[in-house]
């Protein structure tokens, strides 16, 4: 929020007057020599922070700027939803490089069906990706990011479609209640749902029950933790593994270090944050919620967690946070930041060398946790 202090009007004084009449009757080799200089306004930096992107990362932040969307922070919910993504910026790219930008093209190998699951409240949409093969495959359920407030399981495509390529899943990716129409704690009510849904129709879903996961990418990282959470506490078929991707770990800190140094951060700054914030919660002590403020939840006997952060980011913080916790709580961890890019990344694998990299790592972390549960 910018507040505006208005100046007032200077008071010329007689010996301001008698000073002015002086100085006018200098010349002006007179505040020439010796006079400091005033100091050149430093240019805009193109990420917003002190650190760089890599070329392909600073490509589709320009790519986004180009496209002239409005800064969420200043619109309601439903304007927000309309403006365009990062995601939309990669398809900008591809086809501007002459590419195929659709998603089969980029992740071949991979189909995707749209169904709905019963929600707490009525039918929820999923996308589900299998990849190719006879399966059984292990199965992923995937939450989607966007702060509890905006995107959906199509601007997200990326990120859960290649995880169905790199760790040869199923992926169930939903499109749970968004706030403010339904605020806190609908969203995990609605991850929990997709969860046991998952679970009880994984033979339909050609998905292995013994080899569960769950992912998700900021707020849905958040979510995964969280459902992983409560599928402990309510005795659920237990995951093998969480992924969770710069994720939301707590909602009462604002002013970590990654909340200072990319304050102003694209394509996510802390500006954001607090919009989406004051959209999700309808009263302060849910944002202390156990379910939200993962740090102060009982994060004993979790699976394995993975966690991936971007440097840019203001989330990068909770991250180091969240490992810190799960690591005290003796909860196998294992964290991986990748410089040179930004919030929102993990999706952006068609365009962006360490979106690549890190659904490849990502995939590999779940290949694991899938070798060593003793499923089919």
């Amino acid at each position: 929020m910018q507040f505006h202090v208005p100046r007032r009007k200077p008071q010329r004084s007689g010996w301001v007057a008698l000073a002015l009449g002086v100085a006018l009757a200098l010349p002006a080799t007179a505040f020439a020599a010796g006079a400091p200089k005033a100091p050149a306004s430093a240019p805009a930096s193109p990420t917003g922070t002190k650190y760089k992107a890599d070329a392909d990362m600073q490509s589709v932040l320009d790519t986004l700027e180009g496209l002239g969307g409005k800064p969420i922070e200043t619109l309601d919910a439903a304007e927000a939803r309309r403006q365009p993504t990062p995601a939309d910026a990669v398809d900008a790219i591809l086809k501007k490089q002459g590419k195929d930008s659709a998603p089969t093209a980029g992740v071949p190998g991979v189909t995707s069906l749209e169904q709905t699951l019963p929600g707490p409240t009525g039918p929820l949409p999923v996308r589900i990706y299998t990849p190719a093969g006879a399966g059984p495959f292990p199965l992923v359920v995937y939450f989607h990011g966007g702060g509890w407030v905006i995107a959906d399981k199509k601007v997200y495509d990326g990120g859960a479609r290649g995880l169905a390529k790199e760790a040869n899943a199923v992926v169930v990716s939903v499109d749970y209640r968004l706030a403010p129409e339904a605020r806190f704690p609908a969203q995990h009510d609605d991850a929990l749902a997709t969860y046991k849904w998952a679970v009880a129709n994984a033979a339909v879903l050609n998905g292995d029950p013994k080899r569960l996961a769950l992912a998700g990418e900021s707020a849905g990282g958040n979510l995964a933790i969280a459902t992983a959470i409560a599928a402990r506490d309510q005795n659920l078929a237990t995951p093998v593994h969480v992924l969770s991707v710069y994720p939301i770990a707590q909602v009462t800190n604002l002013a970590t270090p990654s909340y200072q140094d990319s304050e102003k951060a694209k394509p996510l700054n802390k500006a954001m944050m607090i919009w989406f914030l004051d959209k999700v919660f309808a009263k302060a002590d849910d944002r202390k919620d156990p379910r939200v403020d993962l740090l102060d939840a009982d994060l004993k006997g979790l699976p394995p967690v993975t966690l991936i952060s971007a440097r840019i980011d203001p989330l990068r913080s909770d991250a180091d946070l969240l490992a810190a916790a799960l690591k005290k709580a003796g909860v196998k961890t294992d964290h991986k930041v990748y410089d040179g890019v930004t919030h929102e990344f993990f999706g952006m694998a068609a365009v962006v060398a360490k979106a690549k990299q890190a659904q490849a790592f990502a995939g590999q972390q779940l290949k694991k946790a899938f070798a060593t549960s003793g499923g089919a």
